[in-house]
């Protein structure tokens, strides 16, 4: 047996865009969910939302997805299919413009960290066929089927949008048990799927990895490689916990989220974040002080602001409380602060 690209071996637990998750609102929604219901315990907040450069952790974009799973737990594939190349962003610009599919499958097992896959996909040859098979990891027992449909329909769904047709699919199938309607399943595969099988994997012709992609630039894959690259290497330097709770923050809207809010997105308990902090030599209280004292300087400085306005957009309960925070982070009242700064 070959094998095309070395699985990835890192856990899926790095930071990744917020596309993924702003996709699974909107087919929430199209099922008639709540956008709350299904960010309960994310603690993804609005800015976040609306700034496509966003970033979240892989536990914030979990929450969703087990929201999601609790209220359509058969709705995996059919939410998988929503993902088209575009939605993996630079990634998938990489994927459209790739020579061959197995050039594109190559750089998709290069980079799957910088997809929203969970499951942890490898592809091989067996003879003249072409094994994909997703690895569930250390994925949760409530959303494991969920989110091994998602990612297989979503690998069949952009390959077929690269060749512009069907899949040429032998078999495939799942480890769990089988819902009541397969119907997704054969419009998505071409056929209807195993369950309760040994793994999780699709069996393709292996004929379909030489078919030439009708986009193909090596001068765009190169570019679109290397920001892969960059943006990987970036997302895999652990960053320390003070930094990821002072991201978090300053992506706040109104700063309503407590330590233990914070604690969930990072997947760690409070007691943990706590002990954390302080081995880094803050608290959570000194970082909120910090961003908060941030943002009222930019709020302030602006002229088009006042105090009681600046106030309310900090989560201050009242200009009071405000103005004694700040009096305490600059030694001057915001007033004072912006005759100084002529505002």
């Amino acid at each position: 047996m070959r094998t095309l690209a070395e699985p990835a071996t890192r856990h899926w637990d790095f930071p990744r865009g917020i596309a993924s998750v702003g996709l699974l609102l909107r087919f929430g929604a199209e099922h008639g969910l709540a956008r709350q219901d299904l960010l309960a315990d994310s603690g993804i907040t609005p800015v976040q939302l609306a700034d496509p450069a966003s970033e979240i952790s892989a536990h914030q974009e979990l929450a969703v997805v087990r929201n999601l799973a609790a209220r359509l737990p058969h709705a995996g594939v059919e939410a998988g299919r929503r993902y088209h190349a575009t939605t993996f962003g630079v990634l998938g610009h990489a994927f459209l413009s790739a020579a061959t599919v197995q050039d594109a499958i190559d750089l998709a097992l290069r980079y799957v960290d910088l997809s929203f896959a969970f499951t942890a996909p490898t592809a091989a040859l067996r003879g003249d066929l072409l094994v994909i098979e997703l690895g569930p990891g250390a994925l949760p027992a409530d959303v494991a089927p969920f989110l091994v449909e998602r990612d297989l329909a979503a690998i069949h769904t952009v390959i077929g949008e690269l060749v512009g047709g069907e899949v040429p699919v032998v078999s495939v199938e799942f480890s769990h048990a089988a819902p009541p309607d397969v119907r997704a399943h054969e419009e998505v595969f071409g056929t209807s799927p195993h369950f309760t099988a040994s793994r999780d994997q699709s069996v393709v012709d292996a004929a379909l990895l030489t078919r030439a992609l009708p986009l193909a630039s090596p001068e765009a894959t190169a570019l679109c490689e290397k920001q892969c690259e960059d943006i990987a290497a970036r997302r895999r330097r652990k960053p320390e916990v003070r930094d990821e709770v002072r991201r978090l923050l300053e992506r706040s809207a109104r700063f309503e989220e407590t330590m233990p809010d914070v604690a969930r997105a990072l997947g760690v308990s409070p007691r943990t974040l706590r002990r954390r902090l302080s081995e880094s030599g803050t608290g959570y209280q000194a970082l909120l002080d910090e961003v908060r004292a941030a943002r009222a300087v930019a709020l302030l400085s602006s002229g088009e602001v006042s105090v009681e306005r600046a106030a309310a957009a900090l989560g201050f309960a009242e200009s009071a409380s405000f103005i004694h925070a700040f009096r305490r982070w600059y030694g001057t009242t915001p007033a004072g602060f912006a005759r100084s700064r002529g505002a």
